[in-house]
Order: C-alpha cells, then sequence, then structure tokens
C-alpha cells in the first residue's frame, strides 16, 4: 500500500473543557494517512469497534491530577486524534508479529484507522468464539476491572455482604455477578425502574434499589444491609461513598473503580466526618487501575478463562450498548453521564 493515502475521519474535542460533555464539545474532522516508508511505522489498523469510557472525561478537563499519573490518563490535546480501546482489522504492517487481515485489539482510536507505532498495545485476536465487542467488555478492560477489584482489592470471602454503585453499568454489572458466583450477598443500586429490575431479574442480585428515589442513603443503606456492609464496590464516589462508609463493617473494604458523580461536579466529594469510621472501624479504601494486572499473566489467564466459561454455560449475562456510525461518539460519549447507558458502551465504527 506504499505511496496510497488514506482519507481518515475521527472524532476530537474542540478545546478542553471542565463540567459534563455536550454534543458541543465534539467535532469530526477529516486528515490522510500517507502510505510511504518514511511516513509512518507500526500496525495500520481500521478501527471496526471502540470502545467508550468514562475515564477520558478527565482527560478532557483543563485540569486534572490523573493527567500526571499514567500515559493512558494523559491530557487530550484539541483538535488531535483520541486514543482508544478498540477491536480492528490489520490493514497493513511493519510489525512481523501482525500480517494483514488479523483482528486485533489494544489502544486504538476515536477514528476509522489509526497507525500504532508501539505494538506493546495490541493483540491479536486468535478466537472468534465470542463477537468482537465482547473483547472491549466483559473479555476486556470491563471485565478485568471487576474481577481484579472484586478479588485482587476486595479479597471477599464467601458470605460476605457487597454492595455496588453504578450495578447496571459495564463494570457494576459484571461485579455483582462474580460476587453471586462466588457465594456472596449481593445490593445494587442504579437510577432508574428500569435497571433495577434488570439487576434483580437477569443478572441474579439479591436485591436492589433506585437511589433516585431515596431520600437518606444512610438508612437505605441500612435496610438493605442490617448486619452491615464487608464490601463496597464503589462506581461513584460522593454521597453514595459517604453512606457506604457509614454502614461498613469493622475491617470491611472500600474498592474505589470510579467516582463517575465527581467527574462532571468535583464538588461531590466525600466528607471528612467518615474518617472516624474508618479508623475505628479499620476500614481498608483502595484505589486501582485494571492495568496494573493486565501484566500477571497468570491471574490475567484466570480472568480469561473463568470469564469464558462463565459465558460459554451462562452463567453471565452481557450487557451491551452498541451504536453504529463514527458520529455517534459523542452522544455514546455523553449518555454515559446522563444515565441512559447500560452496560458496557461501545460505537461500532466501520464495518469488517
Amino acid at each position: 500500500m506504499e505511496n496510497q493515502s488514506i482519507r481518515n475521519r475521527f472524532v476530537t474535542i474542540k478545546d478542553r473543557f471542565n463540567g459534563a460533555p455536550t454534543e458541543a464539545d465534539f467535532e469530526l474532522l477529516t486528515s490522510s494517512i500517507t502510505m510511504d516508508s518514511q511516513s509512518w511505522n507500526g500496525v495500520l489498523v481500521k478501527c471496526l469497534q471502540v470502545s467508550i469510557d468514562p475515564y477520558q472525561l478527565n482527560r478532557m478537563k483543563i485540569y486534572s491530577p490523573s493527567h500526571d499519573s499514567i500515559v493512558l490518563s494523559s491530557s487530550l490535546v484539541p483538535g488531535e486524534i483520541i486514543d482508544a480501546y478498540g477491536v480492528g482489522k490489520v490493514i497493513d504492517s511493519k510489525d512481523p508479529r501482525f500480517q494483514k487481515d488479523d483482528l486485533v485489539v489494544g489502544f486504538l482510536s476515536w477514528a476509522q484507522y489509526t497507525v500504532v507505532e508501539n505494538a506493546q498495545y495490541l493483540q491479536r485476536l486468535d478466537s472468534t468464539e465470542f463477537p468482537l465487542s465482547y473483547h472491549l467488555g466483559v473479555l476486556g478492560f470491563s471485565g478485568l476491572t471487576a474481577y481484579a477489584g472484586l478479588f485482587k482489592v476486595g479479597k471477599p470471602k464467601k458470605g460476605d455482604k457487597i454492595f455496588v454503585s453504578a450495578a447496571s453499568g459495564s463494570v457494576g454489572s459484571l461485579v455483582g455477578q462474580y460476587a453471586k458466583l462466588f457465594g456472596c450477598y449481593v445490593v445494587g443500586c442504579a437510577g432508574t425502574t428500569k435497571k433495577v429490575a434488570l439487576l434483580k431479574e437477569k443478572l441474579g442480585f439479591d436485591d436492589a434499589f433506585n437511589y433516585k428515589e431515596e431520600d437518606n442513603l444512610n438508612l437505605v443503606l441500612k435496610r438493605y444491609f442490617p448486619e452491615g456492609i464487608d464490601i463496597y464496590f464503589d462506581n461513584v464516589g460522593g454521597e453514595m461513598q459517604e453512606a457506604a462508609i457509614a454502614n461498613m463493617n469493622s475491617f470491611g473494604r472500600v474498592i474505589v473503580c470510579g467516582v463517575i458523580s465527581e467527574y462532571c461536579d468535583p464538588a461531590r466529594r466525600m466528607i471528612a466526618s467518615n474518617m472516624i469510621n474508618i479508623i475505628y472501624k479499620r476500614i481498608i479504601i483502595q484505589g486501582f487501575l485494571a492495568i496494573d494486572y493486565r501484566s500477571d499473566e497468570k491471574f490475567y489467564a484466570d480472568f480469561l478463562s473463568t470469564t469464558s466459561t462463565y459465558i460459554s454455560t451462562g452463567q453471565l449475562q452481557v450487557l451491551e450498548d452498541i451504536s453504529k456510525g463514527l458520529e455517534n461518539i459523542p452522544s455514546a460519549f455523553i449518555s454515559l453521564f446522563n444515565g441512559r447507558n447500560i452496560g458496557k458502551t461501545i460505537v461500532q465504527v466501520l464495518d469488517d
């Protein structure tokens, strides 16, 4: 394909911003990828499906402490292509590990095509047992986040009482199911009656509630956990985190996966009055990143094997929200913050 030029459409931000995202914050631009031997290296990939994740909002902010933590959370440059996890097909490769037409998963971009120069972030898909989308969600970082967070950070014991916030989301929906399959009592919360019914009727949660219908989160958690909470899988932060800590048992564990309530409103944070509970109940609060466990080959293989078996045997239900068309990435992204999405949010960019 040398000396050819590929027209490439991509989604980017117009400028850095704070607060909730809107359609006006994004634009669809066009560039070209020139296929000559001097202009590119690595692997040219056609983006088939891309993952839509809340952490990207922090990258779009004028400033976030996460910008300085790891490369994958670095600040985005307005007008430039946004890197994101995705599945695609190799169009051309200068890396001997990848051949034309290979299906791959890794860090691609919110674009039709991307050149992956660092192939350590790319993995060939040798199995087509499951839909491609599963490799972005349940068998991708959503599943690994749920599995590692629960078992590596939470360290559950059979019979533990577990509370999961944002339980109908890409991670929470899996955490609850993993915990039930392990033998724990699980209650989740979500923001609509439909989502609550889904948690109980399809995903097998012991119970669930609509937090938007509750005036006092502390009291509602006392009602669902009269004997206290052993593990809280926190996806939201804010007032929910405060109420959960107030209801934790001694030596309880708080797994901090996300603080989505604070992404759009930094004023919504846990208040310091919980520190007494944390001290005297000896509560452990730990944040984590799934990427930390991706390099643990034994654990990662166990995650893939266990999860694949659960899916194949029908023990694990997979929730997905898939939109079609590159131009729908902004609306799919916005849905993460207004409560419209259920399960893993994905955009199908191009057909195979």
